[in-house]
């Protein structure tokens, strides 16, 4: 019983392979074993009679006998010749008819003279036909190859018979049965060791793994494909997708409902350069890619398999992401050793506030404080007075103190209104467009060899449009290079990380239906104008 209940619990792959395949191979067997036994009995019995029949075709045309028969063989040449062609063919019988049917040969001589049995001679002697046909006579149940003579003028003068017993016929069948009987354990016990090869080749394929494993691992896969953020692609070796994950989809435009599993990658994506990767087999790291509006930062790695590049795995993120990211962390580091010193500096102060407090100056003291914390509370209420939104009003806070970390001199016009933005615009971009370009104007002075560092910002939302000016007392900008200073990756700057910000700047306009120029400015640098419309496009 325990036995039993152990075989019925779910099996392992290997055992179910092994069982089905073995199960298959003695189902297939048993088939084509009782089909060969059919067969053999109909073909055996087919080829009997052919052979009869042509023994009785050889015997009525021999000339001898037609002279005898015609004789009535006196001397009964007919038996001894016909005797020693039955034992050469190995015939049961051969008997030979005059045109009444009355035996002239026949294997039992006391035979002789009487007339055939079994009614089956009238086609031949009536006729003149030859067939063949089953039917029993004087020596049982017989395959019987009938032939009429004819004489020389085509008259039939008598009758062949040759005939196989089917009793000796049975013994052949089933001598023919039993090489097949006997043959099917072996076949049986080759599908066995078949099975366990088949079966061991198809684990190792797949790594050793159950279906439910295997199951599970796919749907552990697809989950982790569509939880990151970045986008996935893979290709096999002919360039054909088969795996794209959700992100994929959005960050490439293409439609969700799209089924691209099985298309080319030059048919969904042109300049992947995916099928570069297949031919050399060398990985591309943070390579640079433009698709449609966006910048991407793409990893394209082959995947080989024992020395073969069976496919190619790319996986890309939006670049102003990572721009973003990697600014975010450098203006930490800046802002950290910014607070260092800042902080040793509002040390020094407060002992000096200290001091002037114990020697009694007190008003020396009053003064101090008061000159430290006047440009924070002008700056505050100036804001709230002329930028009620608390997103833009929060940025240019921050960036005045970063410009006082920079020791830039940051300043924004008084006559500035910006209180009538539209709900319909988004904060975002417009966060995007103001701080790129401040943090453009504060390299640029920066980057001057001038103890001036001088920014300006002027803001105004009289009219149909919200307009920033940005002027700073740096280098400026060529005039030959105004068109190029919003494509992607130029700079004047030395280093890694620049060449973005005004890219960002252009694109987050065009989709506010803004726009941007450039000029000279006032202050010796560069002067740049971003308008904004009000009204909402259609």
């Amino acid at each position: 019983m325990r036995e039993l209940t152990q075989f019925l619990r779910p099996q392992k792959l290997k055992t179910k392979l092994i069982l089905f395949i073995l199960l298959l191979v003695i189902f297939l067997v048993s088939i084509i074993g009782v089909l060969s036994v059919n067969n053999i009995s109909g073909i055996t019995e087919e080829q009997i009679g052919i052979r009869a029949l042509k023994v009785s075709q050889t015997v009525s045309l021999i000339p001898e006998l037609k002279e005898l028969l015609i004789q009535k063989d006196p001397e009964q040449k007919i038996q001894e010749i016909v005797e020693r062609i039955r034992v050469m063919t190995g015939a049961e019988f051969i008997v030979v008819g005059d045109h009444e049917a009355r035996r002239y040969a026949h294997p039992i001589r006391e035979r002789l003279g009487k007339h055939m049995v079994g009614g089956d001679s009238r086609q031949a002697l009536d006729k003149g036909e030859y067939y063949i046909s089953k039917a029993v006579g004087t020596m049982g149940p017989s395959i019987r190859g009938k032939g009429p003579i004819f004489a020389d003028d085509g008259s039939i003068i008598g009758i062949v018979s040759v005939g196989y017993l089917l009793e000796d016929m049975d013994s052949i069948i089933r001598q023919y049965q039993f090489r097949i009987l006997l043959s099917i354990p072996l076949l049986v016990f080759v599908a066995v060791f078949a099975a366990i090869f088949i079966a061991n080749r198809f684990k190792k394929a797949i790594l050793g793994l159950e279906p439910n494993e295997i199951a599970w691992l796919l749907q552990e896969r697809t989950a982790t494909l569509e939880s990151v953020r970045e986008g996935i692609v893979a290709i096999d070796a002919q360039a054909r997708i088969t795996t794209i994950n959700k992100t994929a989809f959005e960050t490439l435009g293409i439609d969700s409902q799209k089924t691209v599993i099985g298309e080319p990658i030059q048919k969904i994506l042109p300049q992947n350069k995916m099928t570069t990767i297949l031919k050399t087999g060398k990985s591309h790291f943070d390579r640079e890619i433009v698709i449609g509006d966006e910048v991407l930062v793409v990893n394209r790695i082959p995947i080989i398999n024992k020395g073969s590049i069976n496919g190619v795995v790319a996986s890309f993120r939006c670049k102003n992401e990572l721009d973003r990211l990697t600014k975010q962390l450098s203006q930490l580091t800046t802002y950290s050793e910014m607070l260092r010193t800042q902080t040793h500096e509002y040390s020094n102060k407060l002992y000096t506030i200290s001091g002037l407090i114990q020697i009694g100056h007190y008003q020396e003291a009053i003064d101090l404080i008061s000159s430290e914390t006047s440009g924070y509370q002008y700056l505050i209420n100036f804001l709230m007075e002329v930028v009620p939104d608390p997103i833009l009003a929060g940025l240019i806070l921050g960036k005045y103190s970063q410009a006082k970390e920079l020791n830039v001199n940051f300043s924004i016009d008084p006559d500035s209104s910006m209180s009538d933005i539209p709900d319909h615009i988004s904060r975002e971009r417009i966060v995007t467009v103001v701080g790129n370009m401040l943090d453009n104007a504060f390299e640029a002075v920066i980057s001057k060899d001038h103890e001036e560092r001088i920014v300006n910002l002027s803001m105004t939302d009289l009219g149909n449009d919200l307009v920033f000016e940005f002027d700073d007392k740096g280098l400026g900008v060529d005039e030959t290079k105004y068109d190029k200073i919003f494509e992607l990756g130029y700079t004047t700057k030395e280093g890694e990380g620049y060449g973005t910000g005004l890219l960002l700047v252009d694109r987050a306009l065009k989709k506010m239906g803004g726009s941007i120029s450039v000029s000279k400015s006032d202050l010796g640098g560069a002067a740049f104008t971003v308008i904004i419309p009000k009204q909402q496009r259609s």
